[in-house]
């Protein structure tokens, strides 16, 4: 089998985290509907090795891969990893970025449309208008929260069926709060590779002195340092600025205004050591991977966002060498609230795997953004969470494209919210609408509800009811329901005649008779419909029909 050799071909033991993702891609991409996954990890916790098992599965079943990325440094260090793991299976694997010439960016795109090329990886150039594919199958989107929303959609447009997968260590908050509604399934990998430490993190006022012993010490114990200044302008000033500090360390610069041959040589020498600091501006975001780099000093960190500062603190730390990050800012300069959160934010999580958490942090500190327009945050305090997302499902039910035809279901008039009285932390009501989203059976909710109980308190009916529906809206898609009719007297599940025809009905009916004399089956114009009476009884329906459907899937 030739999936299982590429997966051998990895150098490194997955970890259980690492492993449970890729076994969740492998299987949303063998489903009818598309994939929509994001995966959650840390940087160097092996996101892109889901990717290249993923992008292999879709090569093998002659799909074409689009790798998105957000700079040219990254796309060429993706470039070489799935040339290496590529090779021996024949795979084409292609580059379009800026720094491509035109001559082989034009053979790259005619190879696209005629289906030549397996894979391509490169940046916003693949959004270009030119860039056509014979059989699209997989869109891979790396550090989502350096696109804007107009490029996602308009590479979405290329094909409306296309599988997702979507890599982030902080997913910006509008993706992340589909994912804890369940539109998006959410893959967390947690588990930090052997001998890992976290960064030592501290936010500082910027002196003179703390640079320079920043810097000398790192150098005397043969390591390097990024000095991460975000102004091209002033960059060469900076340098020399440094230079006067520490006249003994061999400083240079890079910056994305550099062509292809000056930044490619820079970065080159620098993983040479033949410098021992590297000036740079967010270009260093993603993409470099330098393990001997184990200090890192940001210049007017206050400026930068929280998924920002995450990201390029996750560019130090990747050896076996205890890191350093120092979060400099003006002490003459007035910082807003937000900044002054966003500060407290990454050295609050130093611990590793803090990604989702920072993620969590930004949510609260930016809101969730307005997830059917071009915001990616917003300001979720002014609605309150909960309303925000009874509004948000709301909105995406009323406009959803992919709506099947046969497959409206009426409004359930259930509550969606953790009341805050109950639970009073943002984060933690935000953890639980996440499980819920995750809930696949009946005995899923009745462990949740144990749990919640032992940890808050007796749970409010309407929080049950949250629970029940959530799980209702699943069972009843996997039976085939299209249509539910709420009546005063008795809930009709009416199922879609594809389903009605696979359906057993020696099974349904046994289930019915076992189940409750409440329940009685018809069969009306090709469609099976299930009848439950709920005059005179007590407990909800939906919790009802949970128990019935989870019996008839899984027993």
């Amino acid at each position: 089998d030739m999936q299982l050799a590429f997966e051998r071909d990895f150098q490194y033991t997955t970890t259980k985290d690492q492993e449970r993702a890729i076994i969740d891609t492998k299987h949303d991409m063998e489903l009818e509907r598309p994939m929509d996954r994001l995966i959650c990890g840390d940087v160097g916790f092996g996101k892109t090795e889901v990717a290249l098992r993923a992008s292999f599965k879709a090569v093998l079943n002659q799909k074409q891969v689009l790798y998105l990325v957000p700079t040219t440094v990254l796309a060429r260090q993706h470039y070489y990893t799935f040339k290496e793991r590529f090779e021996k299976y024949g795979a084409n694997i292609a580059l379009l970025s800026r720094f491509v010439t035109p001559k082989k960016q034009k053979e790259t795109l005619e190879h696209l449309k005629k289906g030549y090329v397996d894979v391509v990886i490169g940046t916003h150039r693949l959004l270009s208008g030119d860039v056509k594919f014979k059989d699209l199958g997989l869109l891979i989107i790396d550090e989502e929260q350096r696109f804007g929303v107009e490029h996602k959609e308009k590479i979405r447009e290329i094909r409306v069926n296309v599988d997702t997968l979507t890599l982030s260590a902080t997913p910006i908050p509008r993706t992340l709060h589909m994912s804890m509604m369940g539109l998006k399934d959410l893959s967390m990998i947690e588990t930090p590779p052997l001998n890992r430490y976290p960064v030592q993190t501290y936010v500082v006022e910027r002196h003179e002195a703390l640079v320079k012993e920043a810097i000398t010490r790192e150098i005397a114990r043969g390591g390097q340092v990024f000095y991460l200044f975000n102004q091209v302008l002033g960059i060469d000033g900076m340098v020399h600025k440094l230079q006067k500090l520490v006249p003994e360390a061999r400083i240079a610069y890079a910056h994305g205004q550099m062509n292809k041959d000056q930044l490619e040589n820079v970065l080159s020498d620098f993983i040479e050591h033949e410098f021992d600091v590297l000036v740079s501006t967010t270009i260093i975001e993603t993409g470099i991977d330098i393990p001997n780099t184990n200090t890192l000093i940001i210049h007017d960190a206050d400026k930068l966002g929280l998924s920002q500062l995450y990201q390029i603190r996750g560019r130090v730390g990747r050896s076996d060498r205890i890191a350093y990050a120092y979060l400099l800012y003006d002490a003459y300069r007035n910082i807003n609230d937000e900044a002054k959160k966003r500060l407290n934010a990454i050295q609050d999580f130093t611990a590793l795997g803090s990604g989702f958490k920072i993620a969590m942090r930004d949510l609260s500190i930016r809101g969730a953004g307005d997830v059917l327009g071009s915001e990616q945050s917003g300001f979720i305090d002014s609605v309150g969470i909960e309303l925000y997302m009874k509004l948000l499902e709301e909105a995406i039910t009323g406009v959803s494209l992919d709506k099947p035809k046969e497959t409206a279901i009426d409004e359930i008039y259930a509550a969606r919210h953790v009341d805050p009285s109950y639970v009073s932390q943002d984060s933690v009501r935000i953890e639980i609408h996440k499980r819920i989203a995750e809930l696949n059976r009946f005995s899923d909710v009745e462990d949740l509800k144990t749990e919640l109980q032992d940890r808050f308190g007796a749970l409010d009916a309407d929080l049950q009811l949250y629970m029940y529906e959530k799980l209702f809206k699943k069972l009843s898609a996997k039976v085939g329901v299209y249509k539910t009719i709420v009546e005063t007297n008795q809930v009709t599940l009416v199922l879609s005649m594809e389903a009605s025809q696979k359906m057993n009905g020696i099974k349904l009916f046994d289930k019915a008779n076992a189940f409750s004399s409440q329940v009685r089956l018809n069969y009306m114009k090709g469609h099976v419909q299930i009848v439950m009476v709920i005059k005179n009884e007590k407990r909800h329906w939906l919790y009802l029909y949970d128990q019935f459907l989870d019996d008839l899937i899984y027993n």
